[in-house]
């Protein structure tokens, strides 16, 4: 079996560091996961890469996934989440470059697994209005998965559990390891690989002080926003971690 994931930082697998500083995630953990499980040889490709808007994750990484040779069994695709901070994000835009990733897969006989992020928004800055425009793209969402029965979907957004703060990185935008530990059960169990779903505990709910907020604005919201005016992005200069097909005996499968 191959299996090939597109996307950005949530499928390249930040916020899940290694001691090396290397970086493992969800989608890495999903490849090690159907290695122990099926009876046959798995490979593994990543092409994402961390803030990629949604069309170079349709026009670059789609085309570069289904150049591989031989073609990807399962493609997993996630995008949209940069877009959705960004001025002027279109719902339509979005969900029509979503339909091209149904078209171009159904083309070459490849499954796909869509799925989203968690959501961050109850400890982001202007986090309702991320709020807002994650629900009407997941009605949007929703209608385009009556039209396409034959995607596997899996909605981390609507997780409840996974928005507490136990799952999330000191940045509050992308999953630690116990996030990406558990959208990767999660993932699994859709793919019919029934994995239990990591959880919290009663771990307390902690009160950021007045101290502790001016440094998380000075280590992460500052920096964001001075990318946002210069047009950088964090993915600037940056590869795929996994371009071609790796062994999924190489991919480490220690989840936290």
């Amino acid at each position: 079996m191959r299996c090939a994931a597109i996307g950005d930082s949530f499928t390249e697998g930040v916020g899940d560091e290694l001691e090396d500083g290397s970086l493992r995630g969800w989608a890495d953990l999903v490849a090690a996961g159907l290695g122990a499980a099926l009876d046959e040889p798995v490979e593994y490709a990543n092409l994402a890469v961390r803030g990629r808007l949604i069309e170079p994750i349709v026009r670059d990484q789609l085309e570069a996934a289904l150049s591989l040779d031989p073609l990807p069994d399962l493609l997993t695709f996630n995008g949209g989440g940069n877009d959705m901070m960004r001025p002027g994000f279109g719902v339509e835009r979005v969900m029509r470059l979503t339909e091209q990733v149904a078209s171009r897969c159904a083309e070459q006989g490849v499954r796909v697994l869509m799925l989203t992020g968690g959501d961050p928004t109850e400890r982001l800055p202007r986090g309702s209005v991320m709020r807002d425009r994650g629900a009407a793209w997941m009605v949007s969402v929703y209608e385009f998965l009556e039209r396409h029965p034959e995607i596997t979907f899996v909605d981390n957004w609507a997780d409840a559990e996974l928005r507490r703060a136990p799952y999330w990185s000191a940045d509050r935008l992308h999953l630690g390891p116990l996030g990406h530990a558990r959208v990767a059960a999660r993932v699994l169990t859709a793919l019919g690989v029934e994995t239990p779903l990591p959880q919290a505990g009663d771990v307390p709910a902690s009160r950021a002080g007045a101290l502790s907020e001016a440094r998380y604005y000075a280590r992460y919201v500052l920096p964001w926003l001075a990318r946002r005016v210069t047009r950088r992005s964090s993915g600037d200069g940056r590869s795929a971690k996994r371009p071609v097909w790796t062994a999924v005996g190489s991919v480490g499968s220690d989840a936290t």
